[in-house]
């Protein structure tokens, strides 16, 4: 004689039954209510699993399953009683390696796996268990990819941030954006700007970093207008490579303009000086080399020469004029 197995229906993963609960009232049903047995199974072990599951003695439900599973009960039942068990003792990677295989035999299985998971990754957020929060919501994701919770996009934005997945972070943190974070928001628009950052994305990082700022305290800019100011200054070199001269120039004037960082003032005024030469505004050109001089720390630095030779070229080099009109 087989026994019912504790399948559930489809999930709403944002009210889920408490599992204990659940797995009780479905096993205590299934002692109760025989069915025919499917071929293969150790039905004894079975039945006597889903009796210790009944009475909260996991550790022998367990013993029982297993034990049917090593017999040749390998069928999707015994597999997904396993699973669940697992899952009931909070042991996160056997409970999802059983589930796979449970829903390889039978996909109906998924549901029911997911919802274990979802729990799972609760109880681990709960317990500040980030590594354990980021498994079991994977091992779910994997049987059901594209689910959102959006309890769980910060704490994953921010498992994988620390973690250096920058890109595995940033949709996470797009999910936590969208949401609405309160009073929270500051910090996660810093948080993902800089996993932009560091996949070099440094347009996207730039539009966090921006609205952060806006948020925040005069006090508390430093950091962030240096992060500003060298995603700017790179963003620019990006752009002159492609010709794209003028966005080029108003990221360069950002990070004069804010002033950070200061080692990168010299070149960001040199590389103003080329970009307006390039767009034939020969004056301008000159007085940003010019500047090179003034903002140069060290005294050492060999651009100061080469902005004076740039600035000597310009002074006394007659502009010509061309199809587009006049240039240096």
């Amino acid at each position: 004689m087989q026994y019912i197995a504790f399948m559930i229906n489809p999930i709403d993963y944002k009210s889920l039954v408490p599992a204990r609960l659940r797995v009780a009232v479905l096993i205590s049903t299934s002692v109760l209510m025989g069915a025919c047995s499917s071929a293969g199974g150790d039905e004894s072990s079975i039945r006597r699993g889903d009796e210790a599951a009944a009475r909260g003695d996991l550790d022998a439900a367990l013993a029982e399953y297993r034990l049917a599973v090593t017999r040749g009960s390998d069928d999707a039942f015994a597999l997904a009683r396993v699973a669940h068990t697992y899952a009931q003792m909070g042991r996160i990677d056997e409970a999802g390696d059983f589930y796979h295989q449970a829903v390889d035999e039978d996909a109906g299985f998924a549901d029911q796996a997911v919802s274990d998971m979802v729990r799972l990754a609760r109880a681990a957020r709960e317990r500040d268990d980030l590594f354990g929060l980021a498994s079991a919501m994977e091992t779910a994701m994997s049987f059901r990819p594209g689910i959102t919770l959006e309890d769980m996009a910060l704490p994953l934005a921010r498992h994988y941030h620390s973690s250096g997945e920058f890109a595995t972070a940033l949709p996470y943190f797009q999910a936590s954006i969208a949401s609405g974070l309160g009073d929270t928001i500051p910090d996660v628009l810093f948080e993902a700007a800089s996993a932009y950052d560091e996949v070099g994305d440094c347009r996207r990082a730039l539009l966090y970093y921006e609205d952060y700022r806006r948020l925040i305290s005069r006090y508390r800019r430093l950091e962030v207008d240096w992060k500003i100011g060298s995603c700017s200054f790179r963003l620019a070199q990006e752009l002159r490579s492609v010709g794209e001269d003028e966005e080029a120039l108003d990221r360069i004037e950002r990070t004069i303009a804010l002033g950070e960082p200061i080692s990168d003032q010299v070149r960001a005024y040199f590389e103003k000086g080329e970009i307006l030469f390039d767009l034939g505004r020969c004056e301008e050109a000159m007085d940003a080399f010019l500047q090179v001089r003034r903002v140069d720390q060290t005294g050492t630095s060999p651009l100061v020469e080469r902005a004076q030779w740039r600035y000597d070229e310009l002074r006394f080099t007659e502009p010509t004029v061309g199809e587009l009109g006049e240039s240096c």
